[in-house]
């Protein structure tokens, strides 16, 4: 029989994994997941690539990996150093003649994909790279990626005239796994090591498979989606698939094909159709980066736009990362950050706006914190909305958010900043998010900062302690 490799990386699932079923029908599998250099580097913008959250919640969909893959017969080898070398090594000490992957198009995620092809390319060893975690394969697509619309409703009006996604498959229901397997000079890691962090998410495909049956059949939440996904807090407030999603626990096409399966056998309304629409964004912004690359990191981003803020001032990123900008909208979400690595839909985009805006420092300093921070990191998704909120993404409308009517409209009783930031309750609640209003004495023994940013138009607005509708 012959022997092959499947290498698992943002796709820790046996369901729906093109690359394992191909493995699988290729011959003996050994499973291998490589925790390489980038799991402890730095960005160029002054933050780590990869957190505690993500890191921790990486650990358990490894784990659980494991339990799935011994259950089809197929050993997960979990290894320390580049995948150019590990994969070299493993495949000629194990005998195998081809590796199968899903495809990249990310820059630096592409180059590594290119760097192994070659390695292996030497030891006469294939390399196949399968569909990547999109509702669409390239071919399916009903335009050339060199005519990728360059604005979202454009792409989808014409997605939606091509119809259905690709269709899932079923995990296979066994493999032959490589047995035994050749270790020699390979470092071995327990990804049990990477503690969980306190996250309200459990990483893994068992987990994920719960999430959304949950989601969908049993709490049937997803029926007023629309109508609560711009809250700050709640269990079911939006679907919150997003971490498993990122890591690849779940497959986009599984989640499409199972809220049609609702639609058709539950209810299919307003609600159903935005989570379709919020797929939608996240399949749009990967072919974006399919098709611009490196040019979606740039500061003047896709529009080439020479007048974005160049500043990267440490007091003003540090106060921003850490909470304490004296916008309590801005640092109640970032603290959330902090301490579960998540943060609503409704979070993100104001800190976003707030950061390159108000605050007017370089956009990418943010989306890299948001890379290092975030549980449900997702490169196309993270980059192209900071584009966008930047002013330099997909969307030629340069507006930013007015942080302070959205904290009035969408934390009225400021409940939300209260909890994350409880040094405010000294203040009345009709201060909370404004309380640079307050007695300057009593602001002080807050411990709270004085704001360091606040817009003319903000004042008259706070004292008038009122929001505008969004």
């Amino acid at each position: 029989m012959s022997r092959t490799i499947c290498w698992f990386k943002n796709d820790l699932r046996v369901d729906d994994n093109p690359a394992l079923a191909e493995a699988a029908r290729a011959g003996a599998v050994l499973a291998v997941y490589c925790v390489d250099g980038g799991f402890a580097a730095d960005s160029a913008y002054g933050a780590p690539k990869l957190g505690a959250h993500r890191r921790g919640f990486i650990g358990q969909a490894l784990v659980a990996l494991g339990v799935r893959l011994r259950a089809l017969g197929v050993p997960l080898v979990v290894a320390v150093g580049e995948p150019e070398n590990l994969l070299v090594r493993l495949a000629k000490a194990n005998g195998a003649d081809s590796v199968w992957t899903a495809a990249e198009t990310a820059p630096e995620e592409a180059d590594q994909l290119t760097r192994v092809r070659a390695a292996l390319r030497g030891i006469d060893v294939a390399l196949h790279a399968t569909r990547p975690n999109t509702m669409h394969d390239r071919a399916d697509l009903p335009f050339d990626l060199d005519d990728m619309p360059r604005v979202f409703t454009r792409f989808r009006r014409r997605i939606e005239r091509a119809g259905r996604p690709t269709r899932p498959i079923a995990a296979p229901s066994r493999a032959a796994g490589l047995d035994p397997v050749d270790y020699a000079g390979i470092e071995i890691f327990d990804p049990a090591d990477w503690s969980p962090t306190g996250t309200l998410f459990v990483g893994g495909e068992p987990a994920a498979q719960r999430h959304l049956a949950d989601y969908l059949w049993r709490s049937q939440a997803v029926t007023h989606y629309k109508q609560t996904r711009g809250q700050l807090t709640g269990e079911n407030f939006s679907s919150k698939l997003s971490p498993w999603l990122a890591r690849g626990c779940l497959s986009v096409r599984r989640i499409a094909d199972e809220l049609a399966r609702f639609e058709l056998e539950i209810a299919a309304n307003e609600s159903t159709y935005w989570l379709v629409l919020e797929l939608r964004w996240r399949e749009f912004f990967h072919w974006v980066l399919a098709r611009h690359g490196g040019r979606l990191f740039a500061r003047g981003g896709l529009l080439q736009r020479r007048d974005r803020p160049r500043a990267t001032e440490a007091a003003v990123i540090k106060a921003w990362r850490s909470g304490r900008t004296g916008m309590p909208f801005v640092d109640a979400n970032m603290r959330e950050l902090a301490a579960t690595g998540y943060m609503s839909n409704r979070g993100r985009q104001n800190v976003a706006s707030y950061f390159a805006r108000e605050l007017r420092q370089d956009w990418r300093w943010g989306a890299a914190w948001f890379e290092a921070q975030l549980i449900d990191y997702d490169v196309a998704s993270n980059w192209g909305n900071w584009a966008n909120i930047a002013g330099v993404g997909t969307d030629k409308r340069d507006h930013g958010f007015d942080v302070l009517a959205q904290a009035h409209y969408y934390d009225r009783d400021a409940e939300y900043v209260s909890y994350w930031l409880p040094e405010l309750e000294a203040l009345p609640r009709t201060l909370r998010h404004t309380p640079w209003l307050a007695d300057a004495d009593a602001l002080a023994a807050t411990g709270y900062p004085q704001i360091a940013c606040l817009p003319a138009c903000w004042q008259g607005l706070a004292r008038n302690g009122t929001g505008a509708s969004i």
